[in-house]
């Protein structure tokens, strides 16, 4: 399970056969069944998980009691509610897995140890963080100028795989629509 997390990091940064094995030690390898939360609002993010197969999102509820889902993600990546998780802070987030998942996952403490003993994770990491703040910078533009088919099309467009395996309730959330307007513009898209 490691070895597309050491891929995937040595795509940006050069690591040590040390620092492998850091990864080796650091790294918990698990493996949750499909719709298992694994991290719960209320509480403080326990993990980081780094994605090796499956699909993750993290939701919330709204003042109504409706889930809005806030995230999907899909391998290789890392997922977590980052902010609540880098500042130990209670997270407002659930953190599920949609399908049957094998994750890496590593602590704050292990992480901050990792980070310490490693400029090329310290480095990596910074990576990271800075592709999640872009990222959300982002969709937060999309959900504010696309139309509900434009972000429709654009998910069709860069992460395929999603439509294939992520129930639409959960995909039509993501997108900021309710499930009618999916199905709408998935008819429309088809004929």
């Amino acid at each position: 399970m490691h070895k597309q997390l050491i891929h995937l990091i040595t795509q940006s940064v050069a690591l040590s056969d040390l620092e492998r094995n850091l990864c080796l030690q650091y790294f918990e390898p698990v493996l949750y069944p499909k719709n298992r939360v694994i991290e719960e609002e209320g509480k403080v993010p326990v993990y980081l998980y780094f994605v090796v197969s499956g699909f993750l999102r993290l939701f919330h509820y709204n003042q109504k009691g409706d889930e809005v889902t806030t995230h999907i993600n899909c391998p290789p990546g890392f997922i977590t509610s980052y902010s609540n998780f880098i500042h130990q802070q209670k997270s407002d987030d659930n953190l599920e897995c949609i399908t049957e998942c094998e994750l890496l996952r590593i602590t704050k403490f292990d992480l901050d140890i990792l980070i310490g003993q490693s400029p090329a994770f310290k480095d990596f990491s910074i990576l990271v963080f800075q592709q999640s703040l872009s990222y959300n910078e982002n969709r937060a533009k999309e959900l504010a100028t696309l139309n509900a088919e434009q972000r429709y099309l654009k998910l069709m467009d860069q992460h395929p795989e999603i439509l294939q395996h992520v129930p639409m309730q959960y995909i039509s959330s993501f997108l900021g629509m309710n499930p009618k307007s999916l199905s709408r513009i998935r008819k429309q898209i088809i004929r």
